[in-house]
């Protein structure tokens, strides 16, 4: 098995050297490569991404200018196709999700034989005790509702973008054609579920700390609720 990890990172520097690290030391089963994707960065994030310490090749991607959330990961997922992984996993660089926990997602998904696989901060039941503001755990139980509905599923959250991707997502979702933005993740899901492939979420640990969001509540509502609306529209079909 291969596994890759995608790491998307804006203004990071005082994270993404930890996370790196924190990312190699968890022991995830046939680690080979760490992709970063520096979006963009202003600060001293590609530096420090440099300075970072680990046994397994770290391949930088320096973008030119900010494209977004979902432009970053389009392009971490497309390099990381090039060594045909078994699965893909997505890591935040802001060290809000916990890399520890990676192979247990790993080992949990392949016992499941998923597709997609969305850790899901709700049913760790470390939310609210991790810090998350009682704003956006409001919000995140209102839109989980919805989407369940739209999306026929029974999950608990939708947004922490802890994913994990396997080779037949890899394959057959057209990332290209998705959400530059943070809706970017939904859209996976919904692709997902349209293609017919299995989609599913596991607890994971969350730390709302020092680091500082760039997403905007209520645009990315706006966005959430287009995401559904073109799903039931059938725009997430296979060509």
């Amino acid at each position: 098995m291969r596994l890759v990890v995608v790491v998307p990172a804006y203004n990071a520097s005082r994270f993404v050297r930890g996370v790196i690290e924190r990312i190699a030391g968890a022991s995830a089963p046939d680690l080979t490569r760490i992709v970063v994707v520096n979006d963009g960065s202003t600060d001293a994030t590609s530096a420090e991404v440099a300075r970072a310490r680990v046994s397994c090749e770290v391949a930088r991607i320096d973008r030119a200018r900010n494209g977004g959330y979902g432009a970053a990961m389009k392009d971490g997922l497309a390099l990381a196709c090039g060594w045909d992984p078994e699965i893909v996993a997505c890591i935040h660089a802001d060290g809000q999700y916990s890399p520890e926990v990676l192979p247990d997602l790993v080992a949990d998904m392949r016992a499941r034989s998923l597709d997609v696989l969305q850790g899901s901060r709700i049913a760790s039941g470390t939310a609210l005790s991790g810090g998350m503001p009682i704003y956006k755990y409001m919000a995140n139980a209102i839109l989980n509702r919805i989407e369940n509905r739209a999306l026929g599923l029974a999950m608990t959250d939708y947004h922490s973008g802890y994913l994990l991707y396997g080779r037949r997502a890899l394959r057959s979702l057209p990332f290209g054609n998705l959400s530059d933005s943070f809706d970017f993740d939904l859209e996976v899901i919904a692709s997902a579920r349209a293609h017919g492939l299995l989609v599913s979420e596991a607890p994971v640990p969350t730390h709302y700390g020092a680091e500082v969001s760039h997403l905007r509540p209520i645009a990315y509502g706006m966005r959430v609720l287009r995401v559904l609306w073109n799903y039931r529209r059938g725009r997430y079909a296979p060509a």
